[in-house]
C-alpha cells in the first residue's frame, strides 16, 4: 500500500489548487460587482478634487504636483477598470462557470481566461480603494502662483534724482493716490527715474505681490502690453497666447484681482484704458500705477498725482556731464574744467544733452579741441556727434506727435526768438495771426482763443516754460536748437531761418547769403551799408528788435516780395523807411517802443495789412488822415500807452468805425467828447479791448461796454462813478485788469462784482472812496451779494492812498485765487474780509502797525497769514 500515500498526496494537491482558481472563478461577478462600486465612489471623489481644482486655477494658483500625479492615476485606472469591467462581463455570458463546477477538467478551455481575470480584479478594487484614499490628505490642492520679482534694470547715471525719488515714494505710501504721472520734456531722465524706482523694488517689495514693468511707446499696442504683462506674470502659454485681446483681459484680470500689484508703465503718449487691458485697478487690492510721459495732458486724463520732472540744476549737471566725459580727459588740461562749464550751460541742465555732450568731449584732451567743439556746439549744434541722431530725433518725437499742421508752425516759429527770452503770449498769438497760422478763424478773437490754447497745448507737451513774468513763456535752448534744426528741414537748408542775436555787425557778404531765407531774427544788430539792395524775395517773416537798431541801408526793403510779418519794435528807430509802403503782401507791422515820430502816408498801400500796433511809441505826433480808414483789411489796431499827440488819438474814431473788418482796438482817450463817441458807437463799443482814459477834465460818469478787457483812468478829477451796461443774465466777463489812479472823487467800483474774470486790481489815490464794493441798497446790493463769483479769480490787488477806504467789501469775500495783496496808507482799512478758503496768498505788503492794528475775527486766518506779511 505504500504506493497509495503518494498518490493520495498528489491528489489533495490538486484538489487545493483547484479549488482555489475556482474560488476566482465563483467569485468574479460579485468582484466586479464590488470595482464597479469602488470606481464609481472614486469617481465622485475624482469629482470633487477636479471642481476644487477648477476653482483655485481661477484664483491663478498653482496646482500641487500630487494632486495633479492623483488626477491622472484617477483618469488612468478609469480606462484600465473599464476595460476589466467589459472582459468581465464578456466572460459571464460565455456562460464559463457550470453550476457545480469542481474541477478544470470539467470546464470549458476559457476557464483559464476567467481565472486570470477573476485573480486580477481583487487587486485592482485594493489599488482603486488606496486612490480613494489619498484624496483624504488633499487639505489644499494648490499654493499661490510665485511671485516673479521685480527685474533688474540697467541704469544711468542717477545724480540729481533723488528728491524726485522720495517724492515718488512719498506717493506710494499715500492710499489716497492711487496713479502717478511723471511728465516732462524729452530727455530729461523720466525713463532713468522710473527704473530707479523699479530696481528699488528689489531691496524692498514694499508689499507689492508683484512688480510689472511695460514700455508702451508709440503707437499704443493693448495686445504687446497684455503679452508683456502676461510673460512677466508667468502665465503659461496655453492660457493665452492665440487668444483675443478680451480672454488676454480676462486673464490678466483673473491672474491680478486678488494681488496687490506695482505697474510701471514707461513712456505713454496719450491716455491708456488700463481696464481693456485687464487690470483690476480697486479700492480692495490697493494696487498703484507708475508711468512717464512728455505730456501733463496725459497725466490729467489718466487722473494721476502729477510730478514734473525737471531739468538739472548746474551742480548737478555739472556732475553728469562731467562723469560722461571722464576723469581722464576732465583732469587732462588745468583749463577743461572751465572750458566744460560752458558746455554744461549751453545744455542747460537737460540730462541726455548733457551725456551726449559728454561723450563727444570724451577723449579731447587739449583745449584747442575743447574750443573747437564749443563753438561747434554754439553755431551749429547738430554737427556734434551724437546730437542729430541721440538727441534732436528724439526730441523731435514730441514734435510729430502734435496735431496739427498749424500747431506744428506755432511751436517752430517760438525758435525765432533769442536764447532765454520771454516772450510775450499776446505778442506772440499776434506774430501767428499775422503768419496765417490762425486763418481757420476767420475773427480775431477766436484766434486769439485758439492761439491761447495752442500755447497751453505746447506747454502740456513741455516744448514751451512758463516764464518768469505772467502770461510768458519761454523754450528750452535744448528744444530750440531741434526747432531751429527742424524748421531748417533737419540741418539740410541752414539759411532758410536766419537768427542772429545781441550787438553782432551784419556785414554785407553776410546778408548776400540770405536769397534763400525764409524767416530771420535780427537782435540788438547792427547792418553794414551795401550798395546793391539785398536779395529778399523768399523772406515772409523779419524780426528786428534791440537799442543797435536804429537804422537800416538804403533800399533795404527794395526785393521783398512775399513778405507777411515785419516786427521793429523794441528797436531806437527814428525814421520809418518809406519803401516799407511797398511791402503790398505784409499782414502784421508792429513798431511799437520805437522813436519814429511819424507814419508815412505811403502806408495806405498795405491794403492786406491785418494787425498795425503802436504801443509805447513816446514820441509818435502824426498819422496822416485817411491813413487808418485805407487799410481796408484791418482786424487788429493798437496804440496803447502812446502818449504823442497830447495822449488823445480819438479824432482816429471815426476812421475805425468806418473798417468793415476791426474788432480788437486799443486805444488811449483824453477827451469826454471822444470818450463818449468810443461808448455810444455800436461798432467801436464791441471792438475797443484795451482803453486808456487820461485827464478827461469833467466826466463825472463812465459806462464801460462789456468787451472791455484792460481798463486804464487816470487823473480824471471829476469822475464819481463807473458803471456797466448789462443786460439780464450778461457778465462783464472779458474785463481781466483794472487800473484807477487818481480820480478823488471815485466813491467805489461795484461794478467789478460783475467781472467774474478780473485777474488785476490796482486802485490809487481815490480819496472818497469808502469800499471798493459799496453796500449801499441804492447801487443794487441785493445783485451783488447774488455775484458768487465776485473776485474769485483775483490774483493782484493793490490799494494805496485810499484815507477813506474802510472795507474792501462789506460782506466777506474768499478771494480764492489771491496770490498778492499790496496796501498803503490806508488808515482806515482795519479788516481784511479774507476767510478759510483763502489759500493762494503768497504776499502781503503793507506797514507794520497797519498790519498790527488789523481786526480779525478768526485768529487762526491771522495766525496763517502772518508768515506771508511783508512791511513796508
Amino acid at each position: 500500500m505504500d504506493f497509495v500515500s503518494p498518490i493520495l498526496e498528489i491528489v489533495n494537491r490538486l484538489w487545493d489548487c483547484c479549488d482555489k482558481r475556482a474560488v476566482f472563478i465563483r467569485q468574479l461577478p460579485e468582484n466586479l460587482k464590488s470595482l464597479r462600486d469602488e470606481m464609481e465612489e472614486l469617481k465622485n471623489v475624482y469629482r470633487d478634487v477636479k471642481k476644487r481644482v477648477e476653482d483655485e486655477q481661477k484664483l491663478q494658483k498653482e496646482i500641487k504636483h500630487v494632486v495633479t500625479g492623483w488626477i491622472r492615476s484617477v483618469e488612468s485606472m478609469e480606462g484600465e477598470v473599464n476595460e476589466m469591467l467589459t472582459k468581465g462581463e464578456e466572460e459571464i455570458k460565455k456562460k464559463c462557470l457550470g453550476t457545480c463546477c469542481t474541477c478544470c477538467t470539467c470546464c470549458p478551455r476559457n476557464c483559464r481566461a476567467s481565472y486570470e481575470l477573476g485573480k486580477m480584479v481583487p487587486k485592482k478594487i485594493n489599488a482603486v480603494s488606496q486612490l480613494c484614499s489619498k484624496a483624504n490628505n488633499f487639505q489644499e490642492v494648490a499654493v499661490p502662483l510665485p511671485t516673479p520679482p521685480a527685474i533688474e534694470l540697467p541704469l544711468d547715471n542717477t545724480v540729481g534724482l533723488d528728491s524726485l525719488s522720495e517724492e515718488v515714494w512719498r506717493c506710494l505710501q499715500d492710499d489716497k493716490v492711487r496713479t502717478i504721472g511723471l511728465y516732462g520734456m524729452g530727455g530729461v531722465g523720466k525713463t532713468t527715474l522710473l527704473k530707479r524706482i523699479n530696481n528699488e523694488f528689489l531691496e524692498t517689495s514694499f508689499e507689492f505681490d508683484i512688480v510689472i514693468w511695460v514700455v508702451v511707446s508709440k503707437p499704443a499696442s493693448v495686445e504687446k502690453i497684455q503679452e508683456m504683462v502676461l510673460r512677466q506674470c508667468d502665465a503659461p502659454d496655453n492660457r493665452w497666447k492665440g487668444r483675443s485681446e478680451d480672454e488676454k483681459a480676462k486673464e490678466i484680470y483673473n491672474i491680478l484681482k486678488t494681488r496687490k500689484f506695482i505697474l510701471l508703465l514707461d513712456d505713454i503718449w496719450e491716455q491708456l484704458n488700463l481696464l481693456k487691458i485687464g487690470f483690476p485697478l480697486n479700492d480692495q487690492n490697493m494696487s498703484k500705477v507708475i508711468f512717464t510721459t512728455r505730456f501733463l495732458n496725459v497725466c490729467e486724463a489718466m487722473g494721476a498725482e502729477s510730478i514734473k520732472v525737471e531739468c538739472l540744476k548746474f551742480k548737478d549737471a555739472f556732475a553728469l556731464f562731467q562723469s560722461n566725459v571722464g576723469e581722464a580727459t576732465f583732469n587732462s588740461h588745468p583749463r577743461i574744467p572751465k572750458l566744460a562749464k560752458i558746455v554744461v550751460e549751453e545744455c542747460k541742465g537737460l540730462p541726455l544733452a548733457l551725456m551726449i555732450a559728454g561723450g563727444a568731449m570724451k577723449g579731447k584732451k587739449t583745449p584747442q579741441e575743447w574750443q573747437k567743439n564749443i563753438e561747434l556746439l554754439q553755431s551749429y549744434p547738430s554737427k556734434v556727434p551724437g546730437m542729430e541722431n541721440d538727441l534732436f530725433r528724439v526730441l523731435a518725437l514730441s514734435y510729430d506727435n502734435l496735431s496739427k499742421a498749424n500747431v506744428k508752425s506755432c511751436f517752430l516759429y517760438c525758435s525765432m526768438f533769442p536764447e532765454d527770452w520771454e516772450i510775450s503770449c499776446k505778442q506772440l498769438i499776434e506774430l501767428w495771426i499775422g503768419e496765417g497760422f490762425l486763418d481757420e478763424w476767420h475773427h480775431i478773437h477766436d484766434a486769439r482763443t485758439n492761439g491761447e490754447e495752442i500755447i497751453e497745448q505746447l506747454n502740456a507737451s513741455c516744448l514751451l516754460e512758463s516764464g518768469q513774468y505772467e502770461k510768458h513763456v519761454k523754450m528750452h535752448d535744448v528744444i530750440r536748437d531741434m526747432a531751429l534744426w527742424l524748421a531748417c528741414e533737419n540741418g539740410e537748408k541752414k539759411n532758410k531761418c536766419v537768427i542772429k542775436e545781441r550787438g553782432r555787425w551784419i556785414e554785407g557778404h553776410e546778408i548776400a547769403e540770405w536769397k534763400e531765407t525764409q524767416r530771420m531774427s535780427l537782435w540788438d544788430n547792427s547792418i553794414e551799408d551795401s550798395t546793391e539792395p539785398p536779395d529778399f524775395r523768399n523772406l515772409e517773416t523779419l524780426l528786428a528788435s534791440g537799442e543797435s537798431m536804429k537804422s537800416f541801408p538804403s533800399q533795404f526793403f527794395r526785393h521783398m516780395s512775399a513778405i507777411r510779418v515785419l516786427d521793429l519794435s523794441n528797436s531806437e528807430l527814428m525814421v520809418l523807411p518809406a519803401e516799407i509802403g511797398n511791402l503790398k503782401t505784409l499782414h502784421y507791422l508792429n513798431l511799437s517802443k520805437t522813436e519814429i515820430e511819424s507814419l508815412p502816408m505811403k502806408l495806405k498801400n498795405l491794403t492786406k495789412l491785418r494787425c498795425l500796433i503802436l504801443d509805447d511809441m513816446e514820441k509818435l505826433e502824426a498819422i496822416p488822415s485817411q491813413l487808418i480808414s485805407s487799410l481796408s483789411s484791418l482786424q487788429l489796431f493798437s496804440l496803447y500807452a502812446s502818449i504823442g499827440c497830447n495822449g488823445d488819438w480819438g479824432f482816429l474814431l471815426e476812421e475805425l468805425a468806418c473798417l468793415k473788418h476791426v474788432s480788437d482796438i486799443s486805444i488811449p482817450l483824453r477827451s469826454v467828447l471822444h470818450t463818449q463817441k468810443s461808448v455810444d458807437s455800436h461798432k467801436l463799443g464791441r471792438s475797443i479791448r484795451r482803453l486808456s482814459l487820461q485827464d478827461c477834465t469833467g466826466m463825472t460818469t463812465m459806462e464801460l461796454s462789456p468787451y472791455l478787457q484792460i481798463l486804464q483812468i487816470w487823473r480824471c478829477f471829476d469822475l464819481a462813478d463807473v458803471k456797466i451796461n448789462l443786460g439780464r443774465g450778461q457778465e462783464f466777463s472779458k474785463l481781466s485788469e483794472v487800473e484807477i489812479i487818481r480820480c478823488p472823487k471815485l466813491l467805489h467800483l461795484t461794478c467789478l462784482a460783475f467781472a467774474p474774470n478780473l485777474l488785476s486790481l490796482r486802485v490809487e489815490y481815490c480819496e472818497s472812496m469808502q469800499e471798493v464794493i459799496t453796500e449801499d441798497e441804492e447801487i443794487g446790493i441785493s445783485e451783488v451779494e447774488q455775484c458768487s463769483d465776485a473776485f474769485s479769480v483775483l490774483t493782484t490787488l493793490s490799494l494805496s492812498y485810499l484815507s477813506n477806504l474802510r472795507s474792501i467789501c462789506g460782506g466777506a469775500l474768499s478771494f480764492p485765487s489771491l496770490r498778492e495783496i499790496t496796501v498803503k496808507h490806508c488808515p482806515r482799512l482795519r479788516k481784511l474780509t479774507f476767510d478759510s478758503n483763502t489759500n493762494c496768498l503768497r504776499k502781503i505788503e503793507g506797514e507794520q502797525h497797519w498790519w498790527d492794528g488789523l481786526d480779525w475775527e478768526d485768529q487762526t486766518i491771522k495766525q496763517k497769514l502772518t508768515q506771508y506779511f511783508v512791511p513796508k
